[in-house]
């Protein structure tokens, strides 16, 4: 989670109304990326999807498992490169303060969606829709919280979060708090390339731990490595052209969607490793073309009151989406189902409506119960 403030003297004005920019567009993707309500919905980079091949999957698909998975890696190196900019601050000192503006919040939220989904529980009506999106499922027994033993309600509320996109914040935390041996690792010239090559590893292999993955670790760890050595965040190299990588990751995007409802009769079980590759090779090509090629659409968007009054809430929009648009992908899905083209439709508009909750609430809550908004936001967005 990054600042909102500006960093005069340190990025350029443009680059510090970037990361605001980048971190808000992150949040909002993310809600339609929790939003893909295809009937395989927990997604991997080799996920087979169990619905037919027609335009409303294609999109879905394309988008929710394609275009918009940068977003993750986006945020870890923005998140790596701002903590590298304030070495000057004890490291102590840093930590604390990451304790209250990360620890607290995760801790807090956590209980929330844990509470939400016990109430819902309850009554009948609702404790399917819970049963039925087997976000808190442990076996075929246990598929509600009210099953759990109290340990088990330990591990959701610390580690396993039932609003589980809190796992961002749970792994940030821990390499704030590992910094000076990421800082070490990426700055020795021998060393950083085994550490690299380790963490890129777990990042082609999607591996990870309850506290440290792949992903997290490679792309937070790039974030400090382009910090220290003075990396050219305002031009692409050569070889980074954003025109050429634009062109590829939306080939990538679309090959990766098309294999993935129409390969595995041609490939089998080759097919896991192929959609893989594809899905690593989308996001590293989205990456560059959405840092180095939207330097107008970020322009635009930054001088609009509207848009960056909205930046201010993007914590709220992560915080409040999630679980509770799964649960809603259940209740719609109830009410429109024979309404054509339901799936596509409620992919559209339940995000946008969520993500109008999330603002609306943040807003009133900042108006009317400041303090609360900032501890709940770890004082983002003030």
């Amino acid at each position: 989670m990054t600042t909102n403030s500006s960093l005069p003297g340190v990025v350029s004005d443009f680059n510090s109304r970037k990361f605001k920019f980048w971190s808000f567009l992150s949040m909002f993707l993310l809600v339609f990326v929790h939003g893909y309500n295809l009937q395989e919905r927990y997604m991997q980079p080799w996920t087979i999807p169990e619905d037919p091949f027609n335009i409303t999957t294609f999109i879905e698909y394309f988008l929710a498992n394609g275009i918009f998975r940068f977003r993750i890696p986006m945020l870890f190196i923005i998140s790596g490169f701002l903590y590298a900019l304030h070495d000057v601050r004890p490291y102590k000192q840093r930590t604390r303060k990451r304790l209250r503006t990360l620890l607290l919040p995760y801790i807090i939220w956590s209980a929330l969606g844990f509470a939400f989904t016990w109430f819902l529980e309850i009554f009948p009506y609702t404790r399917d829709i819970v049963a039925g999106s087997n976000i808190v499922r442990i076996d075929d027994s246990r598929m509600l919280l009210h099953d759990y033993h109290w340990y088990e309600m330990l591990g959701r509320w610390l580690l396993i979060p039932v609003p589980y996109q809190l796992w961002f914040i749970r792994v940030l935390l821990m390499y704030n708090i590992a910094y000076p041996a990421i800082r070490w690792l990426v700055t020795h010239r021998i060393v950083k390339w085994i550490f690299f090559s380790i963490a890129m590893l777990m990042w082609l292999g999607t591996m990870g731990f309850v506290l440290f993955e792949g992903e997290g670790l490679l792309f937070f760890s790039l974030g400090v490595w382009m910090q220290k050595n003075n990396f050219n965040i305002d031009g692409p190299k050569r070889w980074l052209n954003p025109l050429w990588t634009g062109v590829a990751f939306i080939l990538l995007a679309a090959t990766k969607t098309v294999l993935a409802f129409t390969g595995q009769p041609l490939l089998g079980n080759a097919i896991f490793p192929v959609l893989i590759i594809l899905h690593k090779l989308t996001i590293f090509s989205g990456l560059i073309t959405a840092w180095y090629g939207c330097n107008g659409l970020v322009t635009w968007c930054m001088q609009q009151k509207w848009f960056v009054w909205l930046t201010a809430f993007s914590f709220m929009i992560y915080a409040v989406h999630a679980p509770l648009i799964a649960y809603a992908i259940e209740a719609v899905f109830t009410v429109v189902n024979q309404v054509p083209h339901y799936r596509l439709l409620t992919f559209i508009f339940l995000p946008l409506t969520i993500i109008a909750f999330a603002v609306g609430t943040g807003a009133l809550l900042r108006r009317v119960w400041p303090g609360l908004y900032g501890v709940l936001t770890g004082g983002r967005g003030m």
